[in-house]
């Protein structure tokens, strides 16, 4: 059985080697180790930006994630977004995912301070696609543009 939890800052390790296998996983990217401990060190400074969670499966950290939050006007409420997901590769396909969803969706459920939920994925990991599609979510109609600095 899969426990989500709200991540500590004994955590951070954790994540940040998640992040790590994540970027490298995902899009052969190295990241620079004082950068991402900055990052993740900062979430934990300030809950504004976010909040991690931790996967557990017999008292064992298997995965993490990030909530984000997105003001919506149009729905006078808050959007979550799942952000830097990552399960170890064993644990995979044992509904991991599904407990993390399972989580955050009843929150949203049961609030009225929230309107959904909304992640993004690499349009080249169908594996992840499918894995969202089975929870419910939908290839909407926004495409997602970005800048980011060198």
């Amino acid at each position: 059985m899969t426990i989500i939890r709200e991540a500590n800052r004994e955590d951070a390790n954790y994540i940040m080697d998640f992040q790590r296998r994540m970027a490298w996983e995902t899009e052969k990217v190295e990241l620079d180790a004082g950068i991402l401990k900055k990052g993740v060190q900062a979430v934990f400074e300030d809950p504004s930006k976010g909040t991690y969670y931790v996967a557990e499966s017999e008292e064992v950290v298997i995965g993490s994630f990030l909530i984000t939050s997105e003001w919506s006007d149009w729905r006078n409420s808050e959007v979550r977004w799942f952000q830097s997901v990552y399960v170890v590769p064993e644990h995979r396909r044992k509904n991991a995912f599904r407990s993390m969803y399972d989580h955050i969706s009843t929150q949203v459920k049961n609030s009225d301070k929230y309107s959904g939920i909304r992640l993004y994925v690499d349009r080249t990991n169908h594996k992840a696609q499918k894995v969202y599609q089975k929870m419910g979510m939908i290839n909407h109609h926004y495409e997602m543009f970005e800048w980011m600095k060198e």
